[in-house]
């Protein structure tokens, strides 16, 4: 049996081609992904790390050039004001020295910390850009339910601006990590590894109902994200 596929043809030249299949219309994630991704940006910070050898001065005296050892970590942002606004994760920017900025398609530049939040893990950003950028607009998590289509998108493991889909699993979950207790998150089982915390999770309308945080080890599809409207008033002054 042969099937015929659905969609809009388009023309080059005297010539028909065969459909696109990002143009069907059940393939609403290309949409919505289209016109958000100009709001995500990619992290990465040179962190301060700690080394035994350190806390001995006899050894430090003999490499001084080891005496501040960095390392590279990734993390998530996206823009909340057109003046270079951008919310993260506060424990993505915790241990840095300095952080780095890429916004879609363009390169990598650096970027000051403006505000952190430790008890929320929440931290907000700043780059001077010669445009107003496009701010994400934020939804509301109480509306959301269970069951409902969600997006990731992130920079996990330094692969930058990786989108990933799934559902809300479960609403109001309390999480409790080896610093922080988070008594209010949506878990979804939309991918998200190293490098997507401070990321948006996005409903199918394009609104962030929350800021990816963790994921559960070593599970493949338990994620969770800080409900956006318990973020709201926390930034309401860095944002329109």
């Amino acid at each position: 049996m042969r099937y015929r596929r659905p969609g809009r043809k388009i023309k080059t030249g005297d010539t028909l081609s065969a459909p696109v299949a990002s143009q069907h219309p059940f393939n609403t994630f290309v949409q919505v992904v289209d016109a958000v991704k100009e709001g995500v940006v990619s992290i990465e910070t040179q962190d301060r790390t700690s080394n035994r050898y350190l806390d001995d001065s006899f050894f430090r005296y003999l490499f001084p050039e080891l005496n501040k050892p960095r390392t590279t970590s990734f993390g998530t942002g996206f823009i909340i004001h057109p003046k270079g606004y951008i919310l993260t994760n506060e424990h993505v920017i915790h241990q840095a020295e300095q952080v780095y900025v890429k916004l879609w398609n363009t390169k990598q530049t650096p970027a000051e910390i403006v505000w952190t939040n430790h008890e929320r893990d929440l931290a907000v950003l700043r780059i001077h850009h010669p445009e107003a950028l496009k701010p994400l607009k934020l939804g509301s998590s109480a509306e959301t339910k269970t069951g409902e289509w969600v997006i990731a998108i992130g920079n996990p493991l330094g692969f930058d601006h990786t989108v990933t889909v799934g559902v809300i699993s479960a609403k109001n979950r309390p999480l409790k990590t080896a610093e922080r207790y988070y008594p209010n998150v949506m878990q979804t089982d939309a991918a998200i590894n190293p490098g997507n915390s401070g990321g948006p999770l996005i409903n199918i309308y394009g609104e962030v109902i929350g800021v990816n945080v963790a994921v559960a080890q070593p599970s493949q599809s338990i994620g969770f994200a800080i409900a956006i409207d318990s973020i709201k008033p926390l930034i309401k002054r860095f944002i329109l």
